[in-house]
């Protein structure tokens, strides 16, 4: 079965889902929707239609909504109530109210509704949910992420909270399968925006698991590294190289005086694995396509997407009020 799909927005995002959706196998990529036009010229001989009502009409089974995050209730809505199975940007919703109406009406039309927290499909954080999975590394202690770099022109409508660690917040919950219980946060503005461009957010899962994300646009170096602790070593997952390295807890005792008092531990195998590295976004439009043909796979639906909204807004209240927060 070829599934019919169609795109609204074809802007920085947008671009990349229609060639995703080109490249995939069970989907034809029929109608392509977006009031600003074709920037990145990506249309070739499809007709750019206005806005999402000439989208649904162009009879699609399935649909990416790739717009400013004002605007995902209002097309999800839509697509719901015409039966079509969506997967919409991340951050799922500007608001809570907005983003559980979105649940409610896909889950109320047996339609899968899906979040695109891309950073999930990155091939070192699968590797790495993997191995825990598989026990390498015991019991999970401590989720420590650090994603930091320039500020991007592009982003006006959020702050670096929903637009950067919304990824950390959900790939942390996801790995450790456990979700945020509280959080304390700091934010800072030193940018002259009216949103914050720092976030410092620190937790504890239900599980137990210590949580600490880092998160700014205003570092002159890139960095996506996710660091997980736990009983038999810590992993390291550096999500701009695709890149998964395990460090064991040593089993030999270091006999030279001088290192030993420098590093204060034993050492174990540093092990950097060798696995495929899927481009993510492919691999996020494959468990969306399955999840439609009935299949379970790790897509992240509507109702992680909200927990994941309401995780950063209660980060945001914490650090307006000072204040530590229980969800």
């Amino acid at each position: 079965m070829t599934l019919r799909a169609g795109l609204l927005g074809v802007g920085m995002m947008g671009r990349h889902h229609a060639r995703v959706l080109r490249e995939i196998d069970g989907i034809d990529l029929v109608a392509i929707a977006d009031p600003g036009g074709d920037p990145h010229g990506v249309a070739g001989d499809l007709e750019i239609l206005p806005d999402i009502d000439a989208l649904i009409a162009a009879g699609i089974d399935i649909a990416v909504v790739a717009v400013p995050t004002q605007y995902h209730e209002d097309a999800a809505l839509k697509l719901a109530a015409a039966g079509v199975h969506t997967l919409v940007e991340k951050p799922i919703a500007h608001s809570i109210d907005a983003g559980q109406r979105m649940v409610d009406a896909f889950t109320s039309a047996g339609l899968v509704g899906a979040v695109g927290h891309i950073e999930r499909f990155n091939p070192a954080v699968q590797e790495l949910r993997r191995r825990i999975e598989a026990g390498d590394l015991g019991a999970v202690y401590q989720v420590v992420t650090r994603r930091q770099g320039p500020f991007p022109a592009r982003i006006a409508d959020v702050g670096v909270g929903k637009d950067l660690a919304s990824h950390d917040v959900d790939l942390t919950a996801w790995v450790v399968q456990s979700d945020y219980e509280t959080v304390f946060a700091q934010t800072a503005f030193k940018s002259g925006r009216e949103h914050e461009d720092m976030i410092t957010i620190t937790g504890r899962t239900a599980s137990g698991v210590i949580v600490n994300n880092i998160v700014n646009w205003l570092s002159p170096m890139k960095e996506r590294l996710t660091v997980v602790t736990g009983e038999k070593g810590a992993f390291v997952a550096d999500t701009s190289t695709g890149d998964l390295t395990f460090y064991a807890n040593g089993t030999f005792p270091l006999e030279w005086e001088s290192v030993s008092s420098f590093r204060g531990v034993s050492e174990g195998d540093v092990t950097r694995y060798a696995f495929a590295k899927r481009e993510p976004l492919r691999v996020e439009h494959e468990a969306f396509r399955d999840a439609v043909l009935g299949h379970e796979t790790d897509v992240v639906t509507m109702a992680q997407g909200l927990r994941t909204l309401a995780v950063v807004e209660a980060a945001l209240d914490s650090a307006r009020s000072n204040a530590v927060v229980v969800l």
